[in-house]
């Protein structure tokens, strides 16, 4: 791999930080000898918009997407990057990039990968009118502006670009393209690896709609059928036999189950009727190492969970809007839910990334803001009162997904800022994630919800930037503060990581004063597998190494 010198060093801080501890490994269960034509059968639930690369902005879709696709590169279980279809991405400023692509590479309708794959694809992508949920991912290109604004918005107008394509993309040949960035950057190589860089053919651009529900890809499988999405019930995938890359398929395809519940599919795992769950009951917890003995795993990985106070809520805003934001917080008692409802599972958050991340801190200004503390909880909350009565009309919800496993927890915290602020607070259940996120785009929550976040690449950065800067994908609540988008741009031309690392933690200084999100705990994934599979480990990012699983029929 040819990355540039500071991006080398990138990576390689990346790899440092991110080896991880498994409390214990990864399945080598199964007896007799490995069918490789075998379906394994593994936990998942809805996703909530079209298998579109740059439209999959969610654990459970992206995770099909993934496997449907390849990129630049895939990451490898420390998260360091590894070539996919680069051959180099190559610069001598940090600000204009060179990138050959490997040929000979076709999509599953043997159509071949070229430059204009990619370029094609990043430019649809970015293009305002095609509202793709990972656009964001190409706001450092040049261009972006043009093909992201809109002009025209007059009365009897309808809004248009004011570019179809991002002047920062340029195809030499069929296997060479150059991308100019507005700023150096010197992580940019690093994030090619996530869903949103994946290349599409050309079919998909005449008619995404059909497309996202029956994508062609180019990864190390297929959908099994036109019509292997069955819509609350799963996706089924097939091994694609002309897939050159790192994750060769060592099964026959992935039957992806969908649940609302991941109770039953625990049931499941016990009696060997679904091979692979990644969503532990909560109620297992305590029990899922022996109930599974030998065939389950613990691990830390680059992922959090917070609670999300939406900025349009009107008890909210302004300064009593943030004194009770901090009241929240601080009337949260992480340690004990930790331990309590995870069995230890779960570290209480520090910060607004995971602390596996390189350049983690716990020494950020206002972090204090996570500790638990009732008398300043209370205080705050007083305060806040004073300039705006509370609205106790109806009780405070929040807002999560049956289907992830969260109930537990959700009702605990709910409890907890009751009983410690004098207020009512409710659970509020959806058996489905998807029906969640639409709540949360469309802004009609009418209380809090949660939220997390698992690393798509491994930055800080990456936790800060899609989730809380202005116009970003993920920022479902439309979070904005100048300051903070200001401190992320400075560090994202900083000429080195380590100086980027000092801008994005000043950056959250500005988050822990506004609390847009509250930082809960970090994340470790535990995952039970039946007694036919071997070979099931999670990588640095928690997911599932799918294409590694081998099972005995």
């Amino acid at each position: 791999m040819r990355f540039t010198r500071t991006s080398q060093a990138i990576s390689t801080a990346a790899i440092a930080a991110l080896v991880l501890t498994a409390c214990s490994g990864g399945g080598n269960n199964a007896g007799g000898e490995a069918d490789p034509n075998a379906i394994i059968s593994v936990y998942g639930n809805e996703p909530q918009r079209p298998l579109i690369p740059a439209d999959t902005g969610e654990v459970f879709g992206g995770r099909i997407v993934s496997m449907l696709f390849q990129g630049l590169y895939s990451y490898d279980m420390e998260g360091g990057p590894v070539e996919e279809l680069a051959e180099s991405v190559e610069s001598s400023d940090q600000q204009n990039y060179t990138v050959t692509i490997k040929s000979g590479q076709t999509f599953t309708d043997s159509e071949a990968v070229t430059a204009q794959s990619f370029v094609d694809s990043w430019n649809y992508a970015a293009l305002s009118t095609n509202a793709m949920r990972n656009a964001y991912f190409f706001s450092t290109i040049d261009g972006f502006d043009e093909v992201s604004a809109t002009e025209g918005e007059g009365e009897n107008e309808q809004p248009a670009p004011k570019a179809q394509t991002m002047s920062g993309l340029s195809v030499v040949d069929d296997t060479t393209f150059t991308v100019a960035l507005s700023a150096p950057d010197p992580e940019w190589p690093l994030r090619l690896g996530y869903t949103a860089y994946y290349p599409m053919p050309a079919k998909a651009f005449e008619d995404i709609s059909t497309y996202g529900q029956s994508p062609i890809g180019n990864g190390p499988y297929k959908l099994a059928s036109p019509d292997a999405w069955q819509r609350d019930r799963g996706v089924s995938l097939v091994k694609n036999d002309d897939y050159q890359g790192p994750r060769e398929a060592k099964n026959g395809g992935i039957e992806f189950q969908f649940y609302t519940d991941p109770a039953p599919a625990y049931t499941q795992i016990q009696d060997d009727s679904l091979d692979v769950l990644d969503v532990m009951p909560a109620n297992a917890l305590r029990t899922y190492e022996t109930d599974l003995a030998g065939r389950s795993q613990n691990k830390e990985y680059a992922g959090n969970d917070t609670l999300v106070i939406p900025g349009y809520l009107e008890q909210f805003q302004g300064e009593a809007g943030q004194l009770r934001r901090a009241a929240i917080s601080q009337a949260i008692n992480r340690e004990e839910i930790a331990q309590v409802i995870f069995n230890g599972t779960r570290t209480s958050a520090e910060n607004f990334a995971p602390s596996v991340l390189p350049g983690y801190t716990s020494d950020i200004p206002g972090n204090q803001v996570l500790q638990f503390d009732v008398e300043k909880a209370k205080q705050a909350w007083d305060q806040a009162n004073q300039m705006q009565p509370w609205n106790d009309s109806q009780p405070l919800t929040i807002a999560y997904n049956t289907d992830g496993g969260h109930k537990e927890w959700a009702d605990a915290v709910a409890n907890q800022i009751s009983s410690n602020l004098g207020i009512r607070v409710e659970g509020e259940p959806y058996p489905k994630f998807a029906t969640m996120l639409d709540d949360r785009v469309n802004l009609s929550l009418d209380g809090l919800s949660r939220g997390g976040w698992t690393a798509d690449y491994p930055s800080i950065y990456n936790f800060l930037a899609p989730l809380l800067a202005t116009g970003a994908s993920s920022n479902l609540e439309k979070y904005s503060n100048p300051e903070f988008d200001q401190l992320l741009e400075e560090g994202l031309s900083a000429p080195n990581q380590e100086e980027a690392v000092a801008k994005y933690n000043q950056a959250q200084e500005i988050l822990f004063k506004d609390l847009p999100t509250v930082p809960l705990w970090n994340r470790s994934v535990q995952i039970g597998w039946s007694t036919k599979v071997s070979n099931v480990e999670t990588d640095w990012a928690g997911q599932v190494r799918y294409f590694d699983i081998t099972k005995t029929n």
